[in-house]
């Protein structure tokens, strides 16, 4: 069974030849979060460590998108990282109900935004969006009718208050 394809993680183009973005994210996380960051994308999400060493690991989710993870004794930041103020990273499946009920049983902290999709926040302090690899997110690229401004405030004014 196929749940992440090739192209999922090369959603990050810019539609512009003179820009370009890299299908790559890396960040400084919490030395104790390396088992878990490697169980869940790995098991879970179908990443392979490509690289790793005492200090970093490098994964690789589909064909073509990569995460650096350098460890270090760094503060806790997933407070913030669930707050408007950060980005997410969007992973498409083709069986989103599956892909959903795998996130879910792994443990992460589901986020409570009024949306249709999934945004929840992976070991280490990712904050991801699941959505289908077929499915119309033209509204969320300026296209079309988005999602209710008012709603969305309101659910994050309410993530903050459970601090």
């Amino acid at each position: 069974m196929r749940n992440l394809s090739n192209s999922d993680w090369s959603a990050i183009e810019a539609p512009e030849k003179e820009r370009s973005c890299q299908r790559s994210f890396s960040g400084i996380i919490r030395r104790q979060d390396r088992d878990s960051i490697r169980k869940f994308y790995c098991e879970v999400l179908g990443g392979k460590i490509t690289k790793a060493d005492p200090e970093r690991d490098f994964l690789r989710l589909g064909e073509n998108f990569y995460i650096g993870f350098v460890y270090g004794d760094v503060p806790d930041e997933s407070e913030f990282l669930r707050t408007a103020r950060s980005v997410w990273l969007e992973i498409k499946s083709d069986n989103v109900e599956e892909m959903t009920q795998k996130i879910l049983d792994f443990g992460v902290r589901k986020l409570d935004i009024p949306d249709s999709h999934l945004y929840f926040q992976a070991p280490g302090g990712q904050v991801l969006r699941l959505v289908g690899i077929n499915e119309d997110l033209s509204f969320y690229e300026g296209a079309g009718e988005g999602p209710d401004v008012a709603k969305v405030k309101e659910a994050l004014k309410k993530e903050a208050m459970k601090k």
